[in-house]
């Protein structure tokens, strides 16, 4: 007798209702891992977008608040041209900072270092070089001492609070020792010429277009470089972009290396704005370039750094600078100000990253 057909073989109903399911495209989890790393890009410059519209309104209630307080000084196209120049100085500092800061860093030297390039550039030695020798003499001290910070953390091993806070004091003490507690007069007019109002290109002053140009280079150096995705992967995971094949104590050396280049350019302006070379140059340009690093969506820890923020965070302090000056309002109080924005905007920034780790 022939046995009967297996109910598989005839199509029973268990076969038919649970066919094999088919398998899925090796690409599908690729593709979703892709749209949710897409989506996480977006939201992340989303949250920057909203931070610099932010710092733009804050701006704006700024000029608004000045040009009621004092409307005839403060909405002046000399003053306006004022504020520009006065953020030009600290601005390009807290460009070098800026990068300083994503890669995880810090740099508390930048205010000394500003002090001891403008009084070695405006030695009576240099001068008899002129406009090249003023100008060369500042950008490689500036440079000799990022030099000096990048090796001692990159390949010393040292802490960058404590490296920094070393040349700090060794470059402000070195400016005292070369001006012997004196103003240096800079006496070449090539130099001094810059900061006449005949220098101006269409209304505005060359230190601006100075300023303008390294923010436009810093931007596209953090942005559209492989330096710049180096230095944000060594401020997210040091150890992780090692693994991947970068060399991380290279990258530190040429990050501080690029932070005293931005100080020697700033001696360079401030010796053009002050007609001269001191030892006090630059007092607290460090805690304002950090600060106004912080306000623009820098992020302290490292990881994420962004120049135009920096930017509108330096024009939001010297505009407040500029309005206490002009409504005679005590220094102390302006401090404070900036104390209470600094803290705010740290608040902020913790609440910003909890919410993007939820």
């Amino acid at each position: 007798m022939k046995q009967p057909a297996s109910e598989a073989q005839q199509g029973g109903p268990d076969a038919a209702a649970t066919p094999e399911p088919p398998t899925p495209p090796a690409t599908t989890h690729a593709s979703a891992k892709s749209t949710e790393e897409k989506g996480g890009w977006r939201a992340l410059g989303l949250r920057l977008d909203v931070r610099n519209l932010s710092l733009l309104g804050v701006l704006a209630a700024l000029i608004i608040v000045g040009g009621i307080t004092k409307p005839d000084q403060f909405l002046d196209t000399n003053n306006l041209q004022l504020v520009l120049t006065q953020a030009s100085v600290i601005g390009v500092v807290t460009v070098g900072m800026t990068f300083v800061i994503t890669s995880g860093g810090i740099d508390l030297s930048v205010g000394a270092i500003v002090a001891l390039a403008s009084v070695w550039a405006t030695t009576l030695a240099t001068q008899e070089y002129g406009f090249a020798g003023i100008l060369f003499t500042a950008v490689i001290v500036g440079l000799a001492c990022g030099l000096v910070n990048g090796v001692l953390i990159a390949y010393g091993g040292m802490v960058p609070f404590i490296a920094t806070l070393a040349m700090l004091a060794s470059a402000r003490g070195l400016a005292l020792q070369i001006t012997d507690g004196k103003t240096q007069i800079v006496t070449v007019d090539s130099v001094l010429d810059l900061g006449v109002r005949d220098s101006y290109i269409l209304g505005i002053p060359p230190l601006v277009l100075v300023f303008a140009a390294v923010t436009v280079i810093g931007w596209l150096l953090l942005n559209r470089t492989t330096f710049g995705r180096r230095t944000v992967a060594v401020g997210g995971n040091a150890e992780a972009a090692r693994l991947a094949g970068i060399d991380v104590r290279r990258q530190r050396l040429y990050l501080y290396l690029l932070s005293g280049l931005c100080c020697g350019i700033a001696a360079f302006l401030l010796i053009v704005l002050a007609g001269s070379g001191q030892n006090t140059n630059g007092n607290l340009y460090e805690l304002d370039a950090i600060a106004a690093a912080i306000i623009g969506g820098t992020l302290l820890s490292g990881g994420r750094g962004t120049i135009v923020g920096s930017v509108l965070g330096v024009l939001v302090f010297t505009t407040i600078t500029n309005i206490f000056a002009l409504n005679n309002l005590q220094s102390d109080v302006q401090q404070i100000a900036k104390g209470a924005i600094i803290v705010a905007a740290v608040l902020v920034q913790r609440r910003t990253v909890r919410n993007g780790e939820s």
